[in-house]
């Protein structure tokens, strides 16, 4: 990277700890707008660091966010001394983000992007009934679960984890499908794909089960139809301390207890 110290915007969650450090480094940096900067520093947890990321998608600009929320899996430590040479020596990682795109009970469409995973969900006391085509092909003929997701290597340390899918290597050009509480096929315990599969899902029985449909925080209720690919032309850009790397967090991550 050039020796030239980045120029340097500043944007805060609105927990008090994300704010405080706010306020610390725009009196020891200066801030500018994002617009006009070349990193951007985002202080809060993992949630206000994914809005930064779908924020800056596609603008060149780079996100370094250092941690100030109760999650900081995506987060750098909080320090606020050095930091011009800490961006400097940070290693980029880049994303390419899942798009979701639906049709929905009402007769609309919708789509949304993903950087940690997409995620169908069942909507009432009813399990969701589902049936999995991959590039063109049924996978699956029903599945039936509460809820079903797609799962980037960036996201496959969050729900994903939880539900039991595997960790993914964040260079491995693969995607986790994983089930929430499968019924049927009951051995089933979702599968490894190839990152660039076109995946379509289809609600069966809708009315009866109505199911909803979340790219990280973007929400469609009673989705009839979703398919996920990989967006190749929109590019998310983050930054990480190189003693605590991404790649380092997820290889670390397989062998917590």
């Amino acid at each position: 990277m050039s020796s030239q110290p980045k120029k340097l915007s500043f944007i805060a969650s609105t927990a008090p700890e994300a704010q405080s450090g706010l306020e610390e480094l725009v009196r020891l940096y200066g801030n500018i707008s994002p617009a006009e900067a070349d990193v951007i520093v985002a202080l809060g947890g993992d949630g206000f660091m994914l809005q930064a990321l779908h924020d800056t998608m596609n603008t060149d600009k780079r996100v370094y966010g250092m941690n100030c929320g109760s999650v900081g899996f995506l987060m750098n430590d909080y320090r606020a001394n050095g930091l011009h040479e800490r961006v400097a020596e940070a290693v980029e990682n880049e994303f390419h983000p899942l798009k979701m795109t639906t049709r929905n009970e009402d007769g609309s469409t919708s789509a949304a992007l993903a950087i940690n995973e997409v995620y169908l969900f069942r909507q009432s006391y009813q399990a969701a009934k589902l049936k999995v085509e991959i590039d063109g092909h049924v996978r699956l003929e029903e599945l039936i679960c509460d809820g079903l997701m797609i799962a980037t290597p960036a996201g496959s340390t969050a729900y994903n984890l939880s539900a039991h899918g595997p960790i993914l290597p964040l260079e491995a050009p693969l995607l986790a499908m994983t089930p929430v509480s499968a019924f049927r096929p009951r051995r089933w315990r979702g599968a490894l794909l190839p990152n660039r599969v076109c995946v379509d899902i289809e609600i069966l029985e809708p009315e009866k089960r109505p199911v909803n449909a979340v790219a990280d925080n973007a929400e469609v209720k009673s989705v009839l139809h979703v398919r996920v690919a990989q967006s190749t032309d929109l590019t998310a850009r983050i930054l990480s301390d190189p003693d605590h790397s991404w790649s380092d967090r997820i290889l670390a991550e397989q062998f917590n207890n």
